[in-house]
């Protein structure tokens, strides 16, 4: 199985966050699961290369080249591939994987999560994803999702998109436990 991980690169949030991104790296690492994220060597993306790194697992860093520049790029990886864009990067981030999964993050992972969330509800990817709601991090983001259907702007079926756990130790069971979903999604994506 190989999973893509969006998640943060501050050194500065808090060590539970940390804590989260290290147990999910080791469950997937003792799952022999392989891991593709954004290449990063600090915050949550830093501390799922280093656990991966040293329990053997399968790791994958993607990035464009002009964060290598600013010496963004983990140094330990052995598979690291750089792209010219941000688009590039997030498109190489869904190919051949089993699913998504989010930790908590800024900007760039939220961006990511939604990006993977509108395709998924077009059919154009259709792989689970697992959005981890560290301390109540995701709080917001369900209300906001579960308003957009409550006014009809998504249709309920798009709870089907996602499925949202507390804990790294959720996010096997529930990617395995995912309903599918196929590309016929479009049919029902113009109905909110």
């Amino acid at each position: 199985m190989k999973i893509c991980v969006y998640c943060a690169s501050s050194p500065k949030v808090d060590a539970m966050y940390f804590t989260a991104a290290e147990s999910l790296a080791a469950a997937f690492a003792d799952a022999g699961v392989s891991v593709v994220y954004g290449g990063g060597a600090t915050g949550l993306m830093g501390r799922l290369a280093d656990t991966m790194l040293a329990r053997g697992g399968s790791i994958k860093g993607i990035m464009p080249r002009f964060m290598n520049e600013v010496e963004w790029a983990h140094r330990g990886l052995a598979d690291i591939e750089f792209t010219e864009t941000m688009h590039e990067r997030k498109a190489k981030f869904l190919e051949g994987i089993d699913a998504v999964v989010a930790l908590p993050g800024g900007t760039g992972t939220l961006e990511e999560l939604l990006e993977a969330m509108t395709l998924k509800r077009l059919g154009l990817f259709t792989k689970p994803i697992v959005i981890v709601n560290t301390r109540g991090f995701y709080d917001p983001l369900r209300t906001m999702l579960e308003r957009c259907i409550d006014e009809a702007f998504m249709h309920p079926k798009h709870r089907g998109l996602w499925t949202f756990v507390a804990t790294p130790d959720e996010v096997l069971p529930a990617v395995r436990a995912a309903q599918p979903w196929g590309p016929d999604a479009i049919t029902f994506a113009r109905n909110g």
